[in-house]
Parts: structure tokens; C-alpha cells; sequence
């Protein structure tokens, strides 16, 4: 067990079926490859957080959280000061929440409520105003719907170097055919391995990636155009376009609905 994990063991060992903490991490730091053996909420009220597991990677900005699956190994990138709201969940009560890890929502009433559990005790007892906040919780959070916010990684090794140096270029322009002539295959044999290994084609992954990019760039100050460009689009309009097409709103009202 690694130091992340031994430091919250008892948010986990309680008797209690919830438990809620808060925690405080400056820029860049990770936690580590670590799991829980609860399911766990992990919301920043300030700051965005990268969570990679072996299944994929989630952006989680500060007005969603996301929802990680018990036992899920996953280590959590800081960008920007991260202020987290944190709630550990028994699998004795978290019937109706999702089986998989993903992103939620989080209206205004679910942020009080987790701001308000973390001074709640590990012992709290449940027939307290502290046990009626906690089971009010629980159902606010069965209440948010999983939001798309997913980057889901191949287990083939030649695809998954394609997408991890992707990652790392997102404004590289090769074509299908271009990458699939780098690892040895078709652009037919490439678009059939993307969809095989992620559930997305070759154009749908990218365009994820270069969201996830800029998601990450935008919690960092930096300015809308340089996001544009940075995350592989040809003007800032264009980007702006994207954005409000996946999101419904402009990225600077995105980070300003989590405040």
C-alpha cells in the first residue's frame, strides 16, 4: 500500500457506509498509482484534475466530479491549485450509483453537500442530522447523469503508442493513413483498430484528446487562442465552435458555471 493510500486508510475502515474528506494539492503534483476499497466521489470545488486508470483517462473540471469504481488502480494529475472534496462510498449503500467509473455533474446542491460532509466525523452517528446530510447526498448523487468526459485507451500496444504520442502532439495533423503507415498497418486496419479498442474512430479519439488538452491548458490561465492552436485547430473561432458544441457554452462561461 503506497503512502496516498495508507494516509486515508481510515476513511475506509470506518464503520459508517460514508465518509467524507477534504485535501488540498498545488499544481502538478500527482497522487500515485493507488486504489480504495470503496468507491470514491473526487470533486475539485477550485482546479482541474487529469485521472488516468487503465481503462482510460477523465478531465474532471471543478463543476463535474468524477466516479471511481472500487479497487479502480488510478493516480490523479493536479492542474492548477486543486482544492478536492472527497467521498468514500460502502458498496452496502451504493445501489442506483454507476458500476463504472466516469464523470458526473455536480448541480449547486450536491457542491454544498460534499463541501458540508467533510466536517461531518468518520463515527457520525447515522440517526443524525450528520447521517440524514450523508443519505441526502447519496441520492442527489444518484439524481446526475455520466457526462462525456472520457478518454478510453487501447489495450493493443501499437495503438496505444499511436494515441499516448497523440497525446502528447495534439496538434499533429497526421491522417489515419499517415499513422497507420508509423505502426505498420492500413488507415482501413487502423480506423477497424480504433473502434475495436476504444468504441471511437480515429477522428472521434482525437478530437477527445484535443478537448481533454485544452481543458487542461484553460485551468492553467492560459489565453483561448493559444488554446486553439496549441490543441491542434486552425483559429480560435473554430475552437470556440468545438467547445460549444460539446459542452453547450463558450470555454471561459465552462469554468465560470463551476464557481
Amino acid at each position: 500500500m503506497n503512502a496516498a493510500a495508507t494516509k486515508y486508510l481510515g476513511y475506509h475502515s470506518t464503520a459508517r457506509p460514508m465518509a467524507a474528506m477534504d485535501v488540498e494539492f498545488p499544481h502538478g503534483i500527482t497522487t500515485g498509482l493507488h486504489s480504495h476499497p470503496r468507491a470514491q466521489l473526487l470533486y475539485a470545488i477550485e482546479g482541474v484534475m487529469i485521472v488516468r486508470a487503465e481503462s482510460g483517462y477523465w478531465v474532471v473540471p471543478p463543476n463535474r466530479a468524477v466516479w471511481l469504481a472500487a479497487r479502480e488502480d488510478h493516480d490523479v494529475r493536479m492542474c492548477g491549485r486543486v482544492k478536492i472534496r472527497t467521498l468514500y462510498v460502502d458498496a452496502s449503500v451504493s445501489d442506483g450509483l454507476p458500476g463504472e467509473s466516469c464523470v458526473m455533474t455536480v448541480s449547486p446542491l450536491l457542491r454544498e453537500l460534499l463541501v458540508a460532509a467533510v466536517r461531518i466525523p468518520r463515527d457520525y452517528d447515522p440517526e443524525s442530522r450528520d447521517g440524514r446530510l450523508l443519505r441526502l447526498l447519496l441520492d442527489e448523487m444518484k439524481e446526475h447523469e455520466a457526462v462525456p468526459l472520457h478518454l478510453p485507451m487501447p489495450d493493443n500496444a501499437k495503438l496505444r503508442l499511436v494515441c499516448e504520442r497523440m497525446m502528447d502532439n495534439p496538434d499533429d495533423t497526421a491522417t489515419a493513413r499517415q499513422w497507420g503507415e508509423r505502426i505498420g498497418v492500413t488507415a482501413k486496419t487502423l480506423q477497424r483498430m480504433f473502434m475495436r479498442e476504444t468504441g471511437c474512430s480515429f477522428a472521434q479519439w482525437r478530437r477527445q484528446a484535443r478537448l481533454f488538452h485544452s481543458l487542461e491548458m484553460l485551468a492553467q490561465g492560459e489565453k483561448i487562442v493559444s488554446v486553439a492552436y496549441e490543441s491542434g485547430y486552425a483559429s480560435q473561432s473554430a475552437f470556440t465552435a468545438m467547445f460549444r458544441k460539446n459542452f453547450g457554452m463558450t470555454p471561459s462561461s465552462f469554468f465560470a458555471a463551476g464557481e
